[in-house]
């Protein structure tokens, strides 16, 4: 599950679909709030996940008070920004808030700061959201990647080998500047969104011993409409920024897989399952701050018909190639 700030309510249509229909998954792999959502899956009882998950959006959504009605594109638009701008300024209560000196340390005068913001709130809300002892004894395997910021080098945290506390998930959604890196053992540790942001390629890393489906949520697109404004062309060249990593590290699985197959005929085959959320037009530049109830309640209702079309590709899928690529559509 990739990384996305408010983006990541997609993940809870993709979960309420898959839980709901008796998948359970063998290893969740997760970048900033993918491993936010992977720590909350791994870390409630099968009856409590989707109600944790659900907790934490609910916590997370920002009043909306527009009406239900349809409000044209450029209105809404518009809504959604401010409601991102509003968490900007403000924060959001249990997630994130303002920091002392933060922008401020820009001026002449003011002591030095690394960050805007102070997420050390989501801290507390995922120590009452999260069974840590599940978490890291329990029968999920569970992966997190972050980056060091000074050695410019991936970080993994994995449950069979670390003992997850919260300060894990700080590092992994520690997105510079807007909240402030994590030290963990000797290392300033940051989000790992602009290197990595979808690590599936953790998954296909080792040499397979079975047959594999990994079903990757991601929460940018690569494919857009042509824009015709510059918050529609600010918000494709974010995306296209984190949504071509994913497009490599395929490409890059595809290539190993090939050469396995061609030296041991016999090698397991591997469907990776990729979904890629395409926003409507009216979630914009600031989409990734937009906490408002009624994009958090779209991004859950999407992503939940986007699974349900792919585990129908999936089961039409060929098992005998070395790779199979299931896009989004």
């Amino acid at each position: 599950m990739s990384g996305g700030n408010a983006l990541g309510a997609d993940h809870l249509g993709a979960c309420e679909v898959l839980l709901g229909a008796g998948w359970e998954p063998e290893w969740l792999v997760g970048a900033s709030i993918g491993a936010v959502t992977a720590a909350i899956l791994a870390g409630s009882k099968p009856s409590d996940r989707l109600d944790r998950l659900k907790s934490f959006w609910k916590l997370a959504e920002q009043a909306d008070v527009a009406p239900m009605f349809t409000i044209p594109e450029p209105f809404r638009a518009r809504y959604n920004n401010e409601h991102a701008l509003a968490a900007l300024i403000f924060g959001r209560p249990g997630l994130f808030g303002r920091r002392l000196p933060g922008e401020l340390s820009l001026l002449p005068g003011m002591p030095s700061d690394r960050s805007i913001m102070d997420h050390r709130p989501m801290a507390r809300t995922l120590d009452a959201l999260i069974d840590f002892d599940r978490l890291n004894h329990g029968d999920t395997r569970v992966s997190f990647v972050t980056i060091d910021l000074e050695a410019g080098e991936e970080v993994w945290f994995d449950n069979r080998e670390t003992r997850f506390t919260s300060e894990h998930l700080l590092a992994c959604t520690a997105l510079a500047p807007l909240f402030p890196p994590v030290e963990i053992e000797g290392r300033l540790l940051c989000d790992a969104g602009l290197a990595n942001n979808l690590p599936f390629d953790r998954v296909f890393r080792d040499t397979p011993t079975a047959n594999q489906l990994c079903i990757a949520v991601d929460l940018f697109s690569a494919s857009h409409v042509r824009p015709d404004s510059l918050d529609q062309t600010v918000a494709h060249v974010q995306d296209l920024a984190v949504a071509m990593q994913a497009r490599r590290s395929a490409n890059g699985v595809s290539r190993a897989r090939d050469l396995l197959r061609k030296h041991d005929p016999d090698s397991p085959s591997s469907i990776l399952a990729h979904l890629a959320y395409r926003p409507p037009g009216t979630q914009r530049a600031l989409k990734a701050l937009d906490f408002s109830a009624r994009s958090l309640g779209e991004r859950t209702q999407q992503e939940a018909e986007d699974m349900g079309r792919m585990l129908q590709r999936n089961r039409e899928a060929p098992r005998d190639q070395p790779f199979c690529y299931l896009g989004a559509e």
